[in-house]
């Protein structure tokens, strides 16, 4: 498990900071990236039960309260440019203090994708956002 937090740590510090996948609600951060599931290794994505596959992919959501790792309620959806919508089944994955929501989708071809992320902790009030990502099967 150890080898799945720092591969998913490591996936969110590769992203650009110009493009930093990070929403913030009050002292309430949602960090958020989504890639093929053919990048990761054989034996992360077996531990946490995910597919691997070249149309395949995943979203990783991780919740931060004043900077520390928080449970949360995680829910969303994927839709393609032709409207057909896929509904996201999060697991959660805890790692000592380190707190993730993984969910996979299915995706035919080059396409462009629009994720809606809803995220409520406890009785607090639930947060809502929505990114666009394009996608490529791996060859």
């Amino acid at each position: 498990m150890r080898r799945l937090a720092l591969f998913l740590i490591a996936i969110c510090l590769a992203l650009p900071a110009a493009a930093e996948r990070k929403q913030s609600f009050g002292d309430l951060e949602v960090h958020y990236n989504a890639f093929n599931s053919s990048f990761l290794q054989p034996d992360i994505a077996a531990t946490v039960g995910l597919v691997r596959s070249k149309s395949q992919g995943v979203v990783n959501v991780a919740v931060l309260k004043a900077g520390k790792a928080s449970t949360a309620q995680v829910s969303g959806q994927v839709k393609n440019l032709l409207g057909q919508i896929t509904q996201l089944q999060f697991k959660q994955v805890t790692e000592g203090e380190a707190i993730y929501y993984l969910a996979q989708f299915p995706f035919d071809e080059r396409e462009m994708l629009n994720f809606t992320l809803n995220v409520q902790r406890g009785d607090e009030p639930q947060h809502s956002f929505s990114f666009d990502q394009e996608f490529f099967p791996d060859e």
